[in-house]
């Protein structure tokens, strides 16, 4: 199969793996696939600032990353989009597939 993509979508696919290359980014995406999450809470489970969540979730949400849903005075982030999620699942699953191998290989 031929992915058919021009070169504007290939700057903004780039732009997308850029940014889920940051470890902090890419755990907030992560906290955020199964269910939706306040920035209080991604601080917390994170271990990092309200301050330093809100910075990435505002270029995470620019990129179509992440999507935001206002209940109340709360701001819920959440992975809506299911090309998004179906991409981090696979490459987790294909991730801890290896580490299960490397575990088992012969002679180890």
């Amino acid at each position: 199969m031929t992915l058919r993509i021009n070169d504007d979508e290939v700057v903004e696919l780039a732009e997308m793996f850029r940014l889920m290359s940051d470890p902090t980014r890419l755990k907030i995406i992560l906290a955020c696939l199964d269910s939706p999450a306040s920035v209080g809470a991604m601080a917390d489970r994170l271990s990092i600032s309200a301050s330093l969540v809100s910075h990435h979730l505002r270029l995470l949400r620019a990129a179509r990353l992440l999507q935001a849903d206002r209940r109340g005075r709360m701001v819920f982030y959440v992975v809506g989009d299911p090309h998004i999620r179906s991409m981090l699942t696979d490459m987790a699953d294909h991730v801890a597939e290896d580490v299960a191998e490397a575990e088992i290989e012969p002679g180890s």
